[in-house]
């Protein structure tokens, strides 16, 4: 506690002698347990494709470059916070990952009658500052393998892990915005890196242009395989916190959330038919506006389908046919505003 805390609740103390117990312990309960708000971690809760699990997101990292799975309490011994929750009687299997704990249920109760509790009491043990894994938790014996796929865009290539490395997409466009991201700051230190999108399990790199994709593909691997081997941070609990703009500086623009229903609709679209298209494809496409009046989509092209030279056949021939035809002429246009 600062000494300025304890002079305030002194204060409280004395001007408020007949105050009630519970505002006394309000007060100190504030002041002792509640970290500065600015260091507060905060919990999402996300649901997964598999109904019996939902994974409960901080916006802090929980675990550096290791992965961990409980199936019962005695193998939680090496995370108290695993072990605490164990004690829910609907606890099946608990994953540590990264910024986020999944949890398993039992299916002895529903997920919407219990969640909001489970992701109170997993913030309010990551804020006392109790550990979440101790020293002596086994460490995965995984081998860190990555490979190198080509992309419909020759200056970039897709290096996918055996691991996840991210939560959502990054992007960055040179070293002064990878502040927050290690791992891309040490690609950009290699000389020639260009771009760097980071997404899920792989990392999209666009080089430049004097480079041969033939004579740095397999340092470039290797560089990675390396880093994750050797347990490098990929993100700073910074990096998680920046929002929307996913920590870059690379479009001078952050990528904007839906407003309307519509806008909504089309986002809806992107993301189940086109987004994992071009995933697979090292790059994303993101919404950036709509324009009813000129039935005009905009959206943000990253990672390979930055700068890749079909991609305007993309938007055109596949793309803007598709919401044409799903949205019932409600999408006339679809324009890259950085392609």
């Amino acid at each position: 506690m600062m000494i300025d805390q304890l002079f305030l609740l002194f204060i409280i103390i004395i001007i408020e002698p007949s105050g009630s117990l519970r505002f006394f312990i309000f007060v100190a309960k504030f002041f002792l347990n509640i970290p500065a708000m600015k260091d507060r971690i905060n919990i999402s809760i996300k649901p997964t494709k598999q109904p019996a699990i939902v994974k409960f997101q901080a916006d802090a990292f929980i675990v550096h470059g290791e992965s961990y799975e409980f199936g019962n309490i005695d193998q939680a011994k090496p995370s108290p916070l695993a072990q605490e929750l164990f004690y829910l009687p609907f606890v099946k299997t608990i994953y540590l990952a990264q910024n986020f704990i999944a949890i398993e249920k039992f299916d002895i109760v529903a997920w919407e009658d219990v969640q909001n509790e489970v992701a109170q009491s997993i913030e309010n043990y990551l804020n006392s500052g109790k550990p979440v894994v101790t020293e002596e938790a086994p460490k995965s014996k995984t081998p860190v393998t990555v490979y190198a796929e080509s992309t419909p865009n020759p200056e970039t290539v897709k290096f996918v892990a055996n691991r996840s490395l991210v939560t959502r997409r990054f992007e960055y466009t040179s070293s002064s915005a990878a502040k927050e991201a290690p791992l891309v700051a040490a690609l950009f230190e290699l000389g020639y890196v260009k771009e760097v999108f980071l997404s899920q399990n792989y990392i999209s790199i666009t080089k430049i242009a004097s480079e041969s994709w033939d004579a740095i593909m397999h340092p470039v691997k290797d560089f990675i395989a390396e880093y994750l081997l050797n347990g490098g941070q990929i993100l700073t609990d910074a990096a998680l916190k920046e929002g929307q703009n996913d920590g870059s500086e690379q479009n001078q623009q952050p990528q904007n959330n839906p407003k309307t229903d519509q806008e909504k609709e089309i986002v809806a679209i992107l993301e189940e038919f086109v987004t994992p298209a071009v995933a697979g494809d090292g790059g994303y496409i993101a919404f950036d506006s709509f324009d009813p009046e000129s039935k005009t989509l905009r959206v943000l092209l990253q990672g390979a389908c930055s700068g890749c030279p079909s991609s305007t056949v993309t938007l055109k021939n596949g793309i803007q046919t598709m919401l044409k035809e799903m949205t019932q002429g409600r999408v006339a246009i679809v324009e890259a505003i950085n392609g």
